[in-house]
């Protein structure tokens, strides 16, 4: 009992301590505040002080997590107000680029591939498809639907922070030059410096009863979601909680009465991912993974990453979008909504936030079908 207190207090605690000196310390968020716990979670489950009660309390609370961050995530978003066209474009023609590459680098290097089975492969790809598409909650969402192994998880998670990171720089010194360079620019209607600090303001202002509230939505939609699997006979229950708290979290943001109530959960959200992120990573055993052993899917992630930019670029010729909105749609599937206002702020364009922030939720709310869907799919062949 004791054990399993302290390990609860742990994953609690120690992501809302990062959280907290994130808005601090901004070298955090620049490293990101998951491969931070990535790190911490490492250190401790491969320290020797986790037991088995403790080992069992984190796999407990990896799943509940998840199924509360989906539902706070998703419930704040708000799908109208934005340039319909304009993301309407640029989202359909990333998404077809991701989809495309990441199906196109199935076949190319799975033959490659001799440590991993079938099954798990097509288990890789899903997981992608909700990275690439969504990003981070649906990293977790997905690995719980389809299965996948938390040795797997965290190793293709090691691996796309490696490559995200190279992207981001390549961004942060040549996204401007080479976006602009090689399409048309937009003429920004607001011009000027965009931070972290001046978006991150709006989620300051929340009373602790609104996210107490959110709290309890969100457990009642997760309720929900397993009542609904219970009823519905099928081999994979995951999947079905998976998608039905999706779609209840979309209809529940077309609720203006209880958006207004509750205010910002997304921050809120993110911490239950961080939870996750703790969790899974205290529970592996790191000489475990093979990271020299499994570089074929290194080569799968940086050809997904850098092979969906160049055919998203290929798109955005064919149907005029301008370099500014498809840099920012780039970053915002491929790295997540939070790193929009940097990018906005490189490209000192303050009309391309909504644009990043549209692209990115839509990404996030519709992840989780394409991550499960492209499973089956490359299962069943």
């Amino acid at each position: 009992m004791l054990s399993a207190m302290l390990t609860i207090l742990y994953l609690f605690a120690v992501p809302l301590g990062v959280m907290l000196l994130a808005k601090r310390w901004t070298f955090i968020n620049k490293i990101s505040p998951m491969m931070v716990l990535y790190i911490i979670g490492l250190a401790v489950g491969n320290s020797g002080i986790i037991d088995t009660t403790a080992f069992a309390t984190s796999e407990t609370v990896s799943n509940v997590t998840v199924l509360l961050a989906i539902p706070l995530m998703l419930v704040c978003c708000d799908f109208k107000g934005w340039s319909t066209k304009n993301v309407a474009k640029a989202f359909f023609t990333g998404l077809a680029s991701v989809l495309i590459v990441i199906l196109a680098g199935y076949f190319i290097f799975r033959p490659e591939c001799e440590t991993l089975s079938h099954d798990n492969y097509a288990k890789v790809s899903a997981v992608m498809t909700g990275i690439y598409t969504g990003g981070i909650p649906n990293i977790g969402a997905i690995s719980k639907a389809v299965a996948l192994p938390n040795d797997l998880y965290l190793l293709v998670t090691s691996y796309d922070l490696i490559i995200t990171g190279l992207y981001l720089i390549f961004v942060i010194f040549f996204g401007k030059v080479v976006f602009r360079k090689l399409l048309p620019p937009q003429t920004p209607v607001n011009e000027g410096e965009i931070t972290e600090p001046e978006v991150a303001k709006e989620a300051r202002g929340h009373r602790f009863w609104r996210k107490v509230s959110a709290l309890g939505i969100a457990l009642v939609v997760a309720a929900v979601a397993y009542g609904v699997s219970m009823v519905i006979p099928t081999d994979n229950s995951v999947a079905v909680i998976i998608l039905v708290l999706t779609t209840l979290s979309l209809a529940l943001s077309f609720c203006k009465p209880l958006k207004r109530f509750l205010g910002n959960t997304f921050d809120l959200g993110l911490y239950f991912v961080y939870v996750f992120c703790l969790s899974i990573a205290t529970m592996v055993n790191i000489h475990d993974l093979d990271l020299i052993g499994n570089l074929h899917i290194l080569w799968y992630i940086a050809f997904t990453i850098f092979g969906s930019l160049v055919l998203q670029i290929l798109f955005a010729k064919i149907f005029k979008i301008d370099g500014d909105t498809v840099l920012v749609s780039s970053i915002a599937l491929i790295n997540s909504p939070p790193f929009v206002p940097m990018v906005a702020a490189i490209l000192k364009n303050r009309d391309v936030v909504i644009v990043g922030l549209a692209i990115g939720l839509l990404g996030y709310a519709i992840g989780n079908y394409l991550g499960i869907g492209i499973y089956y799919l490359l299962a069943a062949m």
